[in-house]
């Protein structure tokens, strides 16, 4: 069993090697085109491979799922869900869990840097798709003139 202070030192010490380790190296460069090497650069990678189900089919929700990776940016272990929108139907639950999985599917193995996988290898990220805001309006698709 895990104690929280113990917890939290295991975080901190992630969060010191990952920040020492961006600040020897870039993404693009001599590392190679498309490497992920920081934090940051994980979240957008996993970001940029979801497609969440159309609003048409659905009602947008909010998702929350915990995934660990190995050094080779594998998915290690079963990734679990562990939010979703209260609001929430089970059609709409699931609709979303498919896309969770087929957005994990599409994006492993991450490629990670060497120092990267050494960093985060075993270590549980909190990844949050978040439903898109409705209503938002934008000045520029306005009707209106001034």
């Amino acid at each position: 069993m895990l104690r929280c202070g113990a917890t939290l030192r295991n975080v901190a010490a992630l969060l010191v090697s990952v920040m020492a380790s961006a600040g020897h190296a870039q993404s693009s460069g001599p590392l190679g085109p498309g490497k992920v090497n920081t934090l940051k650069e994980v979240f957008e990678k996993l970001f940029s491979c979801w497609r969440p189900p159309p609003v048409a089919a659905v009602n947008p929700m909010d998702i929350t799922v915990i995934v660990s990776f190995n050094r080779a940016g594998q998915i290690l272990g079963h990734p679990r869900i562990t939010y979703e929108s209260a609001h929430a139907s089970d059609a709409d639950r699931l609709a979303y869990r498919v896309a969770v999985m087929e957005t994990l599917q599409r994006c492993t193995p991450l490629p990670f840097t060497e120092t990267m996988g050494g960093a985060v290898a075993g270590h549980p990220f909190a990844v949050q798709f978040h439903k898109p805001p409705q209503g938002e309006k934008r000045a520029w698709l306005s009707a209106t003139t001034l």
